[in-house]
C-alpha cells in the first residue's frame, strides 16, 4: 500500500512538471517568459543580464527569468524542448537550424564581433604554435555543438586541417574554463571574455599564447574577411515570433535600450549594474575586460544583411549540411521587431 501511494505521489508530481513545461512556440500569459542564455556570466551575453538589472524589461511590462546554461547548443535544446522561450545565443545556430528545414530567427543583434579567443593552455601537452598544431589536441569549447565548437572546425578547415581534428571537449565558459586551461585538463581551448582576462592574470599574461583574437575589428577581418560579424542575438522559433509578436518587440527594445546605456556609461559603472559573481573575485579584471568588450556591441540592434552573409559562408566551409542546403537568409532573421 506505501509503494503504491508512492507511486501514485510521483506520478501526480510528474504530471504537474509536464503541464508546467511550456508547449514550444506557445504564446506566452501576462508578459512571463524564460530566456535561455548560453553562458550567462560571459560578457557577449551581457546586455541579456544587463537589460534585467536596469529594469529594462520591467519597463516594458514583462516578466524576464533568465536560465543559465552551458552553451549554445544547449540554450538552442532548451528551447526546442519548450523549457526556454527565447535564446540568448549566436546568431550561427538560425542558420544551422533552417538547413535542417526548422525555423528559428534573430531578432535583436547584441553583438557585432564574435569576441572569441583560441588560446593554449600554460601547461599544455604538446607544443602548440599554431592552429595546425591543434591536430590530435584536446581543444576545450564551452560545450559540443555551441558556436565555440563552430569557430574551431572553421579555424581547423582554414588552415588545411580536417574540422575534426582536434579532440574537442565541452569545459563551460567562465570559471570552468579557466580551471581547466590552468590546470591543463586541455591543450587549448576556445575562450571568451572574462574567462581569458582571468587566466591571463592568474598565470601572467605570457604564459597564455594567444592563436586567434576576435575581440576586435581586426581580428574579424583577419579571421573571417569582413569588418563585422554578428554574433549574439536574442533568437526564438517562428512560431513563437507569430504568436508573441508584441512581445517579441518589448524584448527588443528592452536590448536596444541597454546597448545605448553601455554606450554612454563607463566600464566601472556597467560593472557596477552586474551580479558581483561575474567577476570571478577579481573586479579590476573585469571592469578591463568590460572596456575590451565595449566596442563588440551593437549600436542599435540591427543585423546587418551581409554579416548574415558572411556567417552563412563560414559556416558553409565546415558544415556539409548548411554547404547543400537552400537556405534563405531573410528567414533566418528580422529586423522589423526593432524600435523605430
Amino acid at each position: 500500500m506505501k509503494r503504491a501511494r508512492v507511486g501514485a505521489l510521483l506520478l501526480a508530481v510528474a504530471l504537474v512538471m509536464t503541464a508546467c513545461q511550456q508547449k514550444p512556440g506557445a504564446q506566452v500569459e501576462g508578459g512571463e517568459l524564460t530566456i535561455g542564455v548560453g553562458g550567462q556570466p560571459l560578457l557577449v551575453y551581457l546586455p541579456t543580464t544587463l537589460a534585467q538589472q536596469l529594469g529594462y524589461y520591467e519597463e516594458e511590462g514583462l516578466k524576464v527569468k533568465l536560465e543559465d546554461l552551458q552553451g549554445g547548443s544547449k540554450a538552442l535544446q532548451a528551447m526546442q524542448g519548450g523549457s526556454v522561450d527565447v535564446v540568448s545565443g549566436y546568431y550561427d545556430h538560425t542558420i544551422q537550424m533552417q538547413a535542417k528545414k526548422k525555423e528559428v530567427k534573430s531578432f535583436v543583434t547584441m553583438l557585432r564581433y564574435p569576441s572569441i579567443v583560441l588560446a593554449v593552455s600554460p601547461k599544455a601537452s604538446r607544443p602548440i604554435n599554431s592552429i595546425a598544431d591543434l591536430a590530435g589536441a584536446n581543444v576545450g569549447v564551452t560545450a559540443p555543438g555551441s558556436s565555440t565548437d563552430f569557430f574551431l572546425k572553421y579555424l581547423l578547415g582554414k588552415h588545411g586541417l580536417d574540422p575534426a581534428a582536434a579532440n574537442v571537449q565541452g569545459i563551460g565558459g567562465d570559471a570552468g574554463a579557466v580551471a581547466a586551461m590552468e590546470q591543463g585538463r586541455v591543450d587549448a581551448a576556445v575562450m571568451i571574455d572574462p574567462a581569458i582576462s582571468v587566466l591571463q592574470t592568474r598565470v601572467g599574461a605570457d604564459q597564455v599564447k594567444i592563436l586567434t583574437d576576435t575581440r576586435t575589428a581586426q581580428g574579424v577581418q583577419e579571421d573571417f574577411g569582413v569588418p563585422a560579424y554578428p554574433a549574439a542575438v536574442l533568437y526564438s522559433s517562428a512560431e513563437w515570433l507569430a504568436n508573441n509578436g508584441d512581445t517579441a518587440r518589448k524584448l527588443a527594445n528592452a536590448i536596444v535600450k541597454t546597448l545605448r546605456w553601455i554606450e554612454k556609461h563607463s566600464p566601472d559603472e556597467i560593472a557596477a549594474r552586474m551580479p558581483a559573481e561575474y567577476a570571478q573575485g577579481d573586479r579590476g579584471v573585469y571592469v578591463q575586460a568590460i572596456g575590451r568588450a565595449k566596442e563588440s556591441f551593437s549600436r542599435d540592434g540591427t543585423m546587418p544583411a551581409d554579416g548574415a552573409q558572411a556567417v552563412h559562408r563560414v559556416l558553409s566551409q565546415f558544415d556539409a549540411e548548411i554547404a547543400a542546403a537552400p537556405v534563405d537568409l531573410t528567414r533566418t532573421y528580422s529586423n522589423d521587431y526593432l524600435p523605430r
